[in-house]
């Protein structure tokens, strides 16, 4: 936890949360009796911060689970094609994607004794972070790139498939997390003004040259997400199945 923060925000529901720093170890015995542990640290440019600093964790006798987050990003550009658990890793040309693809790489060759599954989840939405805020914010923006899709899943969706899998551990294993209607972004932001009751904003053709350079390493990969492993190795049928249902719901939550 990096953040003094986010740490008295957890310490308010009861959880001890400590500072991972790669400068400054964890205070000695807080990973004592530690059964699961879910890893939802990106790596850095000097590798994953967990591996590097925690090897306590490692050695832990009781620990039964990890998970370790990563991302669709290590399969890179796909031309629009699906793709499975098995497709061919390629983030060609992305430096954070290659950093991913690096640090899952290490997660998944330790020991077969430690009990890693590895789940690499698409864009995330849901409460705080959705098409909803930003369209009613004025935020948003409807770039066409055409055949650009990109798939995404919703955080309660991401929950659901973590709960099944600590409940029926398979060491080694790894899950595409995603909604079955993979979409342009544009479609997205259209449905959410659409049940705001707003105007969209209008669609413009994609520039690299006119978007932030972590937008046009965003824009230049595109595929379609296929995840049928939750459902017929875990049993967790979606929530969200596409992004209406979920954008649906969060418009109830909102203030």
């Amino acid at each position: 936890m990096r953040s003094a923060a986010k740490r008295e925000a957890m310490a308010v529901h009861g959880w001890d949360a400590v500072e991972l720093r790669r400068d400054a170890p964890l205070p000695k015995g807080a990973l004592d009796g530690v059964t699961h542990a879910l890893i939802s640290i990106p790596p850095d440019e000097q590798g994953d911060v967990v591996l590097d600093t925690c090897a306590a964790l490692l050695q832990s006798p009781t620990l039964e689970w990890i998970g370790y987050l990563s991302s669709t990003g290590v399969y890179g550009d796909h031309g629009g094609a699906w793709v499975d658990e098995d497709a061919p890793l390629n983030p060609a040309g992305s430096a954070r994607g290659q950093r991913r693809q690096d640090a899952e790489a290490r997660w998944r060759a330790l020991p077969p004794a430690l009990p890693v599954h590895v789940f690499r989840l698409a864009g995330l939405y849901g409460p705080g972070r959705n098409a909803l805020l930003s369209a009613r914010a004025g935020r948003a923006r409807r770039l066409d790139k055409p055949g650009l899709v990109f798939s995404r899943v919703h955080t309660a969706d991401v929950l659901q498939v973590l709960d099944a899998s600590v409940a029926r551990p398979r060491p080694g294993a790894v899950y595409n997390v995603a909604d079955r209607e993979p979409a342009p972004s544009h479609e997205v932001t259209r449905f959410a003004c659409e049940l705001l009751g707003i105007e969209p904003p209008p669609l413009e053709p994609y520039d690299p040259a006119r978007v932030s350079p972590a937008l046009a390493g965003f824009y230049a990969d595109s595929k379609r997400v296929r995840a049928e492993r939750i459902l017929s190795e875990l049993g967790v049928a979606l929530r969200y199945p596409t992004y209406r249902e979920g954008l649906r719901a969060l418009l109830a939550t909102l203030a």
